[in-house]
């Protein structure tokens, strides 16, 4: 059986591309093929990816590629459906900001689309692009947008099979793409924190943020909240909001610790000596990461929204705020962390439910879904 794995691109390292590098797991020998690849924005994750059998589009040869990503999905058209796929018996798409989902495939391959959510921004959803912050841009992106709205509906009716990666993201497809969709959770690696004896785990002074440092990931609302507060935050993550998201600092008295990309090792340890892991994204597609500080034993302040409400038990492996509607704002979260009291979580409820998520169960559910 030939498979072949197709992504958006690969230019940094988040949910999606842990998604693809589970699937590159189960079929080794399978070629992933993608708009475009930059090993210097995936850090410390480029030397494992560099032995992947990429093959990149015609976007990799472009000058200026990195900057241009963007504003060049209008060519998607041109980038997913020139890849030819007709020899392979499986294609598995990932899809998110592009459309990966677009590719054409041979009448009797099985082609699987999971889909990490409908294109943001495409559909109204709090986004990392900034297109609206310039008038001009703003109109075009707007006129381009209209027609990838059309293009992201007709291209969703041809993959055979839509896996969603929540039931957050299946209403999405069903509203949207008027399909039907299969939930398999993305794969959590909770077996980095089975050695770790969490029956004696010391109460620490620090919160934690874990993200990816782009607009809409709320980092900003975190920063803000805990430098009001005067508490000890670490925050994880590298993009291109960093210096904004500093010179949000006002508190002299703040202990506010940027630590960038950090290898898998250290995030192991930072999230097992957290107090709790803050996430303030607004309606999140499904989030990894408090997943992953959930297997470490240790519980998540997140808003009560999105994907969260399907990873996080209320009162046993974290807790909510931003009242019924999850409303994302300092002050509602400054009230959160005045209340939060992690002596009230057992670090054994948070490993327990963490075990929903793993990667093992993403690859079972996977395979079994292909072989149906």
């Amino acid at each position: 059986m030939k498979v072949a794995i197709v992504h958006d691109y690969l230019r940094e390292y988040g949910g999606a591309e842990r998604v693809v590098e589970a699937l590159y797991e189960i079929f080794p020998d399978a070629p992933i093929y993608t708009a475009y690849v930059n090993f210097e924005g995936l850090g410390i994750h480029a030397e494992r990816i560099k032995k992947w059998d990429i093959r990149s589009s015609w976007l990799q040869n472009m000058p200026f590629a990195n900057k241009l990503v963007s504003p060049f999905r209008i060519f998607a058209p041109m980038i997913f459906e020139g890849f030819d796929l007709k020899e392979y018996d499986v294609v598995i798409s990932s899809s998110a900001v592009y459309f990966a989902k677009a590719v054409i495939t041979s009448p009797n391959s099985l082609h699987i689309a999971y889909i990490h959510t409908p294109p943001r921004y495409l559909y109204g959803y709090t986004t990392s692009f900034n297109y609206k912050k310039n008038p001009i841009t703003r109109v075009l992106g707007e006129i381009a947008n209209h027609f990838l709205r059309i293009y992201d509906y007709e291209v969703s009716q041809r993959p055979d099979i839509l896996v969603a990666n929540s039931e957050n993201v299946k209403k999405r497809i069903k509203k949207f793409y008027r399909r039907d969709a299969v939930v398999i959770y993305p794969p959590v690696e909770t077996d980095r924190f089975k050695n770790k004896d969490l029956r004696f785990k010391k109460e620490n002074k620090y919160f934690l943020s874990v993200s990816r440092l782009v607009r809409g990931k709320g980092v900003d609302i975190t920063i803000k909240a805990c430098d009001r507060l005067g508490i000890p935050l670490k925050v994880v993550g590298a993009g291109p909001e960093l210096n904004h998201l500093k010179s949000l600092i006002v508190n002299r008295k703040s202990d506010i610790e940027f630590l960038g990309q950090v290898a898998d090792d250290e995030l192991v340890k930072l999230y097992t000596d957290a107090k709790a892991l803050i996430l303030a994204s607004e309606d999140e597609d499904f989030g990894i990461t408090p997943v992953e500080s959930m297997a470490a034993g240790t519980p998540v302040i997140a808003p009560r929204t999105g994907g969260y409400l399907e990873t996080i038990v209320e009162g046993k492996t974290g807790m909510f705020f931003g009242g019924d509607r999850g409303e994302v704002t300092v002050d509602s979260l400054v009230e959160a962390l005045e209340k939060f009291d992690s002596k009230k979580y057992k670090p054994q409820d948070c490993t327990k439910q963490a075990e929903n998520f793993s990667k093992e169960k993403f690859k079972e559910k996977m395979i079994k879904l292909i072989n149906s």
